[in-house]
């Protein structure tokens, strides 16, 4: 397992660093660049944007751009700095990367516990009119995406009088230190983005342990537990569901870059403080080095987490071997 996990490590060196050479290359193949809208504003002249650019390297060709920025990674973990924000990346993402961390996490957890129960059920009670409706709200669930959800919940706590509808806090609270009044207003705030964020989730995984549960019941060996006599409970815990949530293992590994991609507009729309719209803004603004350093992170992600639940997998399921 030991020399299976390194060569897994060591094999994501190249990987990202052809994902950074693409990924660069794609940020300069965009028109302009981010000294272009000193030229638009009438208080700079075209001296005065030449300058900026020679002092922020963009003069440099886009090769010597690169190499510098992964020089700089490799000896000193230093992304480059942010144009836009003038501050180093590293302290722009660190900023809110705590809060996209948590809020994902949360979405994550609620996700799979309201899933994988509902899952169970319809799967074991097909024909019930409960599951009938379980299933529906799971089509309804997959067709609404997550902004129109966010909109709509937005919509129907104004209704009803509320005001808890943006940021993860009330002004009140933003800069004051922890409390437990600060974290009952936390939890006031946080169920619309996880209930907007995670009802997607809800409904896919929903369906994908439904599928798998019922794949799974038609198996020799099911048939063979209750054969021999085995107490329901234990074919279906032990045998069944083991079973059916290996696909789910590796739908979690693949989650892991939407902590970055897949709150973008949710983010702008409640105005949280995530790192998805500082994406978009890095990416409209041309601020480079944001942009790639995103970019590789939600690769890195990605890697990180077909790595973990490659590794879930092999313990969930004695059939999988390390190779």
């Amino acid at each position: 397992m030991l020399t299976y996990t390194l060569r897994r490590i060591l094999g994501m060196i190249p990987t990202l660093l052809i994902i950074s050479a693409v990924c660069f290359a794609v940020i300069k193949l965009q028109p302009g660049s981010f000294t272009d809208q000193y030229l638009e504003d009438p208080r700079f002249t075209r001296e005065t944007a030449a300058a900026i650019s020679r002092q922020l390297g963009l003069d440099q060709p886009a090769l010597v751009q690169y190499g510098r920025w992964l020089w700089g990674v490799v000896t000193r973990l230093d992304f480059g700095y942010s144009f836009l924000q003038n501050r180093p990346v590293v302290s722009v993402i660190g900023d809110l990367l705590g809060w996209t961390v948590f809020l994902s996490f949360v979405t994550l957890l609620f996700s799979w516990v309201v899933a994988v129960p509902l899952g169970l059920y319809t799967a074991f009670n097909r024909h019930g009119f409960a599951a009938s409706v379980a299933n529906f709200l799971g089509y309804v669930g997959l067709a609404i995406p997550d902004f129109l959800a966010a909109l709509l919940l937005v919509a129907l706590v104004l209704n009803f009088g509320g005001t808890n509808v943006g940021g993860l806090f009330s002004p009140a609270f933003i800069d004051a230190p922890w409390s437990w009044a600060k974290v009952a207003d936390l939890l006031n705030h946080l169920w619309i983005p996880v209930l907007a964020l995670g009802l997607e989730g809800v409904a896919g995984l929903m369906r994908q342990m439904r599928a798998s549960t019922l794949d799974v019941l038609t198996q020799d060996y099911i048939r063979t537990a209750r054969a021999k006599g085995l107490p329901q409970n234990r074919v279906i815990w032990r045998h069944a569901v083991r079973n059916a949530i290996n696909p789910l293992i590796s739908l979690a590994g693949l989650s892991l870059p939407a902590l970055i991609s897949g709150t973008i507009i949710v983010s702008i729309v409640l105005s949280l403080p995530t790192i998805g719209p500082l994406l978009y803004d890095s990416l409209i603004n041309k601020d480079q080095y944001t942009a790639l350093t995103l970019l590789m992170l939600s690769a890195f992600l990605l890697l990180v987490g077909n790595l973990l639940a490659d590794l879930a997998l092999a313990w969930a399921d004695p059939r999988v071997r390390y190779t």
